[in-house]
């Protein structure tokens, strides 16, 4: 059989077939190779000549192990596991839309084999995960990263979902941009809003129609509490639904059983003091009180906010218009 490719090419043909059929558990011979070479690229070669071809690459820094087994690829910049960890988070990313993700997961799985490959099934669920439908997002981030580079701010339509589950237009915004931050598995724009002369977050997959502005935009520095740029503990632990009210002092009692939830929410700054009632502790938080209300509803059984007095009444009278929706 004639080959369908030039001799030549069988170095770049050899380090692919090992790349993708072999590794530590799955050398191969150079019998192998030379069946590979033939019936996938129709290059017909010696054996002596694929030994030669696999020290060139071990020579051109491949990370090539031989062994009495055969030849297999060492190391390819990721081990299986990291890549596990990759396609995980892509899979459970809310915010990237399910073609998207399984064309991501697809990538990710080409930088293994096939052995890798023929493990990784959730790539065939993707669509059944609860997955944002704007396609907008990775478009979105190219152009607040121009807009950042260039210093101009961006427009763009802030969207809310409506019950038919689709995004409907809810204001218009002429922001600032100054970093994109993944909390709570969602991807947020922190911008300054010079409409409104605060910090705004917004979630990346509720934009739509996003482009570039001609207006300048506004220095960080220029921004009272941002002059250092930005404290990302802060926002982190302060402002756990990222809300952009400013943060304050807030005590609450709690049982001890939710210890290692108030840590994942609030971060190793909350302050712990014994109570005097057993099973219970004392906490003190730096956060966003608007945020603190959503908060401390969600674990009413757990915990009692003691200061501030306004955040404490707020979730009194919050409790009170509960109360009466279930009479």
């Amino acid at each position: 059989m004639d080959s369908f490719e030039p001799k030549k090419l069988a170095l770049l043909r050899i380090w692919q077939i090992l790349r993708e059929h072999s590794d530590h558990k799955h050398p191969m011979t150079q019998e192998e190779i030379a069946e590979h070479l033939q019936k996938d690229y129709g290059i017909s070669i010696e054996r002596k000549a694929i030994s030669r071809n696999i020290s060139l690459l071990r020579e051109a820094g491949a990370e090539i192990e031989s062994t009495r087994e055969g030849s297999y690829i060492d190391y390819r910049g990721f081990e299986d596991s990291e890549l596990r960890l990759l396609i995980d988070g892509v899979l459970c990313s809310k915010y990237i839309t399910a073609t998207h993700s399984a064309d991501l997961i697809e990538r990710l799985c080409k930088l293994s084999n096939k052995y890798f490959r023929s493990h990784i099934k959730n790539i065939y669920s993707v669509v059944d995960w609860s997955k944002t439908e704007n396609p907008s997002l990775f478009y979105n981030i190219e152009l607040i990263d121009t807009a950042i580079e260039q210093k101009c701010r961006i427009s763009y339509d802030y969207n809310k979902l409506g019950t038919d589950k689709k995004l409907h237009k809810s204001s218009y915004q002429v922001v600032t941009p100054y970093q994109m931050l993944l909390h709570n598995q969602r991807y947020y724009l922190m911008a300054y809003s010079e409409y409104w002369g605060n910090m705004v977050f917004h979630r990346l997959d509720r934009i739509t129609n996003m482009s570039l502005n001609d207006e300048k935009a506004t220095p960080l520095s220029d921004i009272p509490g941002y002059e250092n740029g930005p404290d990302y503990k802060k926002l982190a632990t302060a402002m756990p639904y990222m809300y952009s009210d400013e943060p304050v002092r807030i005590t609450f009692i709690a049982d001890t059983v939710i210890v290692d939830q108030i840590v994942d929410w609030f971060g190793s700054n909350v302050r712990f003091r014994k109570y005097p009632d057993d099973g219970k502790i004392e906490a003190t938080v730096i956060a966003s009180p608007n945020a603190m209300e959503h908060w401390a509803m969600q674990y009413i059984n757990y915990v009692e906010i003691k200061s501030p007095e306004t955040l404490r009444e707020t979730i009194r009278q919050s409790l009170e218009k509960g109360i009466e929706r279930y009479r």
